[in-house]
């Protein structure tokens, strides 16, 4: 092979050649290239950590927005449990006011009613009397005895005086 004969005065002139393009390659890449490129990578390494930061920061914000959230939830079920529970309360003393009113009423209905009917009672008890003292007097006169018309009627009050006692 021709590239490895060492003999030939070709091959330290293309050695040669090959260390100066190699070194102009590496003064290139190290005072241009390379420079550029880490520049590119600090860039973004920066602009990775920015972004990093500003993610956990929104994290911590919305995990505050949710527990913000929570307590909201929790105080509007509270409220509203509350308000539940003051509309049960005013419901049960409509209805105990309302019932006290119709016991009210229906003992002044029970008052009127039991008047009534001592009224008529007594209005039975009276004409009972008459009646007593009417069927009194026919039986005397039946009986063909003639008495005085106010002592059958005080004979008959008297019995039903000792009636009632």
């Amino acid at each position: 092979m021709p590239q490895l004969d060492f003999g030939n005065p070709l091959l330290i002139a293309q050695v040669v050649w090959l260390l100066i393009i190699f070194g102009v390659l590496y003064y290139i890449l190290k005072n241009f290239t390379l420079p550029r490129v880490g520049e590119v990578i600090e860039t973004r390494e920066r602009r990775i950590a920015a972004d990093l930061d500003a993610a956990r920061d929104a994290q911590g914000l919305a995990d505050a927005a949710i527990a913000e959230l929570r307590a909201a939830t929790a105080q509007a079920r509270a409220e509203a449990q509350s308000a539940v529970a003051a509309a049960a309360a005013e419901a049960n003393a409509a209805a105990a006011r309302q019932a006290a009113e119709i016991n009210a009423r229906l003992s002044a209905q029970i008052t009127q009613a039991e008047a009534r009917v001592r009224a008529a009672r007594d209005e039975a008890m009276a004409a009972l009397s008459a009646v007593a003292t009417d069927a009194a007097d026919a039986m005397l006169a039946k009986l063909g005895v003639q008495v005085p018309a106010n002592d059958v009627a005080a004979a008959v009050h008297a019995a039903s005086a000792a009636g009632r006692a």
